[in-house]
């Protein structure tokens, strides 16, 4: 029989009733399925590292709340597994907040396991680690260093599943790791079968980034139309214990599940289709096949794969200063003129009202912006369509010191009554800068391993973690 992997999210902030069709869905097909929460990127993971350094009752993903409730009653009566890494900087905590949510949803029996092992800054400067190949940035002082996560692979999320969990939390996994899992849990897969391990690998890349195999952001009006985008279906993957994938979606949801979306996503964020690095399993792409089957289920087969690589990519944040943004409007008559006059009566002020280390951007949103470069290049070369029009001075600054980038968005707001006429919406913030280097850690370094999660040993030491690591892994 076949096994059925829906997609409850792509990334933080997603939409929070998606996962609902896709759970419909899995219980009307009735047949062995898991529901993934795919919210953690590089980006989010250090701005969940950010929040725990401010409150480190935070640091996990803020949408648990709303993600969750809508689904976890009736995924856990129909047997159907709930894997997330939504548990980003704090897993722990992100398992707290779960058991309360399944308190709620009178269900306070279910089991719900936390993968460990990804956070390794402790033991960073001991470790053996190589740049990324594309690294630039020196590893940071202490100072400096606010955390380092090793992109896990599925291996203590099928350790999570042997122990009967309900609910997977994990903290920086590879992302399609937590499709992978309960394939290789259900179908007991052997760990070196790399055919095998490549087609469920990708069949939680295709699931992975959500909506996007399945109509959203693929639409470009008249060139790529997507129907009902408003309901856009959230995909279902259908595996089965030979490796084939079929891209699906639930009935009666929007989008559309095509040949072209699924090959754009197969090829999504892949550097080369013939060596794709992940965790568990060098994939080989070249000789795949989409092919569509019927309307909105599309078949991939012909994925190869190639034993796991020796070293497993490592995320390093550490503390980059301050970074603020403001914004005031221009429009109507010769706006475009005062939007550039403001620009340079900031240019001016800030040159001799902050310090030089000030590193400053300026946009013209509705002239250049989005492809200009920091210099302003293109806002000096661009022929305005409607020099009268309606445009918005954006400056972004950032600087190690949260006192000059404050004086910069002040410099913007005093614009109001000290710069041109007509100038109004102000909007300005200024935050902490995380920064992120990328290393590559090796393997045998990495001690990864679950255990069922209990409110009162949350601080407990691992009890035989490298026992249940070996009988788990007997078959590799």
């Amino acid at each position: 029989m076949s096994f059925l992997l829906g997609s409850g999210a792509g990334f933080s902030g997603d939409r929070t009733d998606a996962a609902e069709a896709v759970v419909a869905e899995l219980i009307r097909r009735g047949k062995p399925a898991a529901l993934a929460f795919e919210t953690l990127g590089e980006r989010t993971l250090a701005a969940a590292h950010r929040a725990m350094r401010e409150d480190p009752a935070q640091g996990f993903e803020p949408l648990i709340e709303e993600f969750l409730p809508p689904v976890l009653r009736d995924c856990v009566d129909h047997g159907i597994t709930i894997l997330g890494n939504f548990g980003a900087a704090n897993p722990e905590g992100a398992c707290a907040l779960v058991k309360k949510l399944a308190e709620a949803a009178g269900r306070p029996d279910i089991a719900i396991a936390q993968v460990h092992g990804d956070d390794i800054r402790d033991r960073l400067r001991s470790l053996d680690l190589t740049p990324w190949e594309a690294e630039r940035q020196a590893l940071p002082d202490d100072s400096a260093l606010i955390s380092a996560n090793v992109y896990l692979g599925a291996k203590a999320l099928v350790e999570a599943l042997s122990l009967e969990a309900d609910i997977v939390v994990t903290g920086r996994v590879a992302d399609p790791a937590l499709f992978l899992a309960p394939l290789m849990h259900h179908f007991q897969w052997r760990w070196n079968d790399w055919d095998r391990l490549a087609c469920g690998m990708m069949a939680g890349h295709l699931a992975e980034c959500g909506a996007q195999v399945s109509g959203g952001y693929f639409a470009d009006p008249g060139l790529k139309d997507v129907p009902s985008l408003a309901t856009v279906g959230y995909p279902i993957i259908e595996v089965e214990e030979n490796g084939r994938i079929l891209v699906t979606k639930p009935e009666g949801s929007g989008g559309l599940v095509t040949e072209q979306t699924v090959k754009e996503q197969l090829l999504y964020e892949v550097h080369d289709p013939a060596n794709y690095l992940t965790p568990d399993v060098v994939v080989d792409l070249s000789n795949a096949t989409v092919r569509q089957l019927g309307l909105d289920c599309v078949e991939v087969s012909g994925i190869r794969g190639k034993p796991a690589p020796a070293r497993l990519k490592t995320t390093v944040c550490y503390d980059g200063g301050w970074q603020s943004e403001a914004e005031i409007s221009y429009a109507g008559p010769n706006a475009l003129e005062r939007a550039r006059l403001a620009a340079r009566v900031l240019r001016e002020r800030l040159a001799f009202r902050a310090p030089a280390e000030l590193r400053t951007r300026f946009d013209i949103i509705g002239l250049a912006s989005v492809f200009d470069s920091d210099d302003g290049e293109l806002q000096r070369l661009a022929a305005p369509a409607n020099p009268d029009g309606d445009y918005r001075l954006r400056l972004a600054a950032e600087h190690p010191e949260r006192r000059w980038v404050a004086r910069a968005t002040q410099e913007l707001l005093a614009l109001y009554c000290a710069g041109p006429a007509g100038g109004g919406g102000v909007r300005r913030q200024f935050q902490r800068r995380v920064f992120t280097a990328s290393y590559l850690v090796r393997r045998d370094d990495v001690h990864d391993y679950a255990r069922l999660f209990d409110v009162r040993s949350q601080n407990a030491p691992p009890q035989n973690a490298h026992d249940q690591r070996g009988a788990t892994h007997a078959a590799d």
